[in-house]
């Protein structure tokens, strides 16, 4: 990095130069000329830093790692809830109107045991670990 920012020096140093050489009426093109070349030089960093992220975050998924709760991941579940809560009216009629109190009881049980079993999913209990054994291929 210390290069880089040598050749920057340099690059002011020159522009500085060519002013008092061509006077304040290039000041405005100069100025100009340089703050282009800082901008291809930050352009040039964050394209190589963009591309690492992705490679990394290509890698991480190649591998398989899940990734950590994401507004995307939220959705999923609030979205899911909201179904089940809407499905949960007609549930729990039918289960009164066939059972009785105990059928809006085992309506309700099912709502909640599905909902905590998308829950449990999604937070990765009833992930397996991998039990193949190791061979000289893997890292």
């Amino acid at each position: 990095m210390e290069a880089r920012d040598h050749e920057l020096k340099k690059e002011l140093d020159a522009t500085l130069q060519a002013r008092s050489e061509l006077g304040p009426e290039y000041e405005s093109a100069l100025i100009d000329s340089f703050l282009e070349k800082v901008e291809q030089r930050l352009d040039t960093t964050l394209d190589r830093q963009v591309r690492r992220q992705l490679a990394e975050r290509q890698m991480s998924t190649a591998r398989g790692a899940r990734s950590p709760r994401t507004a995307e991941n939220f959705g999923e579940r609030f979205g899911f809830g909201v179904i089940s809560l809407v499905l949960a009216i007609p549930l729990s009629a039918i289960g009164v109107a066939n059972a009785g109190i105990r059928g809006l009881v085992v309506a309700w049980l099912g709502i909640v045991g599905v909902n905590a079993v998308h829950a449990a999913r999604g937070s990765g209990l009833f992930r397996q670990a991998d039990r193949r054994p190791k061979s000289d291929w893997d890292d």
